[in-house]
């Protein structure tokens, strides 16, 4: 029983000579540790804060294009005017709703030049308060330019950048905000023009060909002859 009770007081002495000795290590560990820990608390805070504004966001979410989810509000002319919805985390998300301030984010169909039909198909398939995805490609002023994404079911989501266009409301246009010459820009303007593509094979929406008797009655009506006629016949028709 001594022998067990020398032994582990031989033990407890060479760790208390090991951390005397290695004091400073055991130190850094600690500081280590808590920078770890705040570096992970301000990643949580980022993550949780509602931005109402463009330019709330940080830079890291445009430049690794973050995928942000938000609810729709209305549907302008200089593009969706959304609500940021960030990741809910009890203790950090209630402090925050204390101090948060109140705006929707503009958001743009990149690389999209809507038709006049563009905007009323769009107003036709989205609902308001619909939950959408946006991922950030760039910013210009208080501007997001972004891939946005609608779930369709469960298991689908659509992208709204390239179903304009299968759907010929729309035109190809340069993505703004990601560097012409990058794997990515190339890789989306790809997958735009192929979209674009589907419609003009379709002869869908702005791509739609009128038909052989359409051309004939344009050209009829347009013809100067035809319309001096018709002045004539008004004012024969005042004068009786």
């Amino acid at each position: 029983m001594a022998e067990r009770r020398s032994g582990a007081a031989e033990g407890l002495a060479r760790l208390s000579e090991w951390a005397d000795a290695h004091l400073s290590l055991l130190r850094s560990l600690s500081t280590g540790m808590a920078v770890a820990g705040v570096l992970v608390l301000a990643r949580s805070v980022r993550m949780t804060t509602k931005f109402t504004s463009a330019l709330d966001i940080p830079v890291q979410f445009v430049e690794k294009n973050v995928k942000l989810r938000g609810k729709l509000h209305h549907i302008t002319e200089k593009g969706l005017e959304v609500e940021h919805i960030p990741i809910s985390i009890p203790f950090i998300t209630a402090i925050q709703r204390k101090w948060q301030s109140k705006g929707l984010l503009l958001v743009r169909l990149a690389g999209v030049e809507l038709a006049p039909g563009g905007m009323a198909w769009l107003q036709q398939e989205l609902k308001p308060k619909q939950m959408i995805w946006f991922q950030l490609l760039g910013r210009e002023d208080l501007a997001l330019e972004c891939l946005v994404l609608v779930n369709k079911g469960r298991f689908l989501s659509v992208c709204l950048n390239e179903e304009i266009l299968r759907q010929g409301l729309g035109r190809t246009a340069r993505i703004e905000g990601l560097h012409h010459d990058s794997r990515l820009y190339w890789k989306l303007h790809k997958r735009l023009l192929r979209a674009e593509l589907k419609a003009l094979k379709k002869n869908k929406g702005i791509w739609k060909e009128e038909s052989y008797s359409e051309r004939i009655r344009d050209r009829i009506s347009n013809n100067k002859l035809v319309q001096t006629l018709k002045q004539f016949v008004s004012w024969l028709r005042r004068s009786v």
